[in-house]
């Protein structure tokens, strides 16, 4: 016999659940993550949170899974299959983190890792990805090694420390951002 499913446990996606999480964890920090807190933002009852995870153990590691796969892995991916330049393709990059606030979560999660064992192999497995990423990167517009990998570095960690900057304020953001591309792709 199916299941029975109510309005509630199909208005709330388990992505949903997620990345309100993720919202909590930001504002929060992990212990602030509190299923009732959850679903009267989602607009539901606690009970809903039931239907898509076992416990708060259980979304913690779903979030963690989320901010690595979505916000890494996909954005990497994605940019490797980027059909312009080298040099189009770390602008490209960089504007789409940015105006899809993609690093927003990354203060909150290295807080989180700081105190959680198994969090801080993720955080640092993430962190090394989107480095050795953005090193290949700057290989391809044809740096040697050691200047890519420096590079590299102060691209991750730029884009990592303009979500706390609020760049996206600025009605001029993208033009930040290019002249910041400008001064990572020039030659010596």
């Amino acid at each position: 016999m199916a299941k029975q499913i109510s309005k509630e446990q199909r208005s709330a996606t388990r992505e949903d659940w997620i990345t309100m999480a993720l919202v909590m964890v930001r504002e929060r920090g992990v212990d602030g993550i509190k299923v009732v807190t959850i679903a009267k933002r989602l607009g539901l009852t606690s009970g809903s949170f039931y239907w898509h995870f076992k416990n708060v153990q259980d979304l913690l590691d779903e979030v963690l899974r989320y901010w690595e796969r979505h916000l890494t892995d996909d954005i990497i991916a994605a940019a490797r299959d980027f059909s312009g330049t080298p040099e189009d393709r770390i602008l490209n990059l960089m504007l789409q983190v940015i105006r899809e606030d993609a690093t927003m979560y990354d203060q909150a999660i290295s807080v989180w890792a700081n105190g959680n064992k198994a969090v801080r192999k993720v955080y640092r497995r993430t962190i090394e990805k989107r480095f050795q990423f953005a090193k290949w990167m700057f290989e391809q517009v044809g740096f040697p090694e050691d200047d890519a990998r420096t590079r590299g570095r102060i691209f991750v960690t730029v884009l990592m420390g303009e979500s706390s900057s609020n760049l996206k304020a600025d009605p001029h953001w993208e033009q930040t951002v290019e002249r910041e591309h400008a001064l990572l792709v020039a030659r010596p």
